[in-house]
């Protein structure tokens, strides 16, 4: 299984977030890491077909970004998530 980072920024006043939530929950492994910073792990969507699947939770001028997660370190995360990310990456 493959975990990979997801972050946005979502440029539009009042814009509802639940959409993009919704969609990012619906993979098997995931774990919110900071307020736009998500990590997702699936066996069978490459980080473009994620991209795409977000694509539609988002407006034209928002901005998606979504890469593997590898070698990663981290400070003053939730305890939850750093067990999340030790056993998903």
């Amino acid at each position: 299984m493959t975990t990979y980072i997801v972050t946005y920024d979502l440029k539009s006043p009042g814009r509802n977030y639940n959409n993009l939530y919704e969609r990012i929950r619906s993979y098997p492994r995931w774990a919110r890491i900071t307020e736009s910073s998500w990590a997702v792990s699936s066996s069978n969507h490459t980080a473009v077909q994620i991209r795409d699947y977000l694509r539609g939770a988002i407006d034209g001028n928002d901005q998606l970004f979504v890469g593997v997660l590898g070698s990663s370190a981290w400070l003053g995360l939730d305890p939850e998530v750093s067990r999340w990310l030790k056993n998903n990456i």
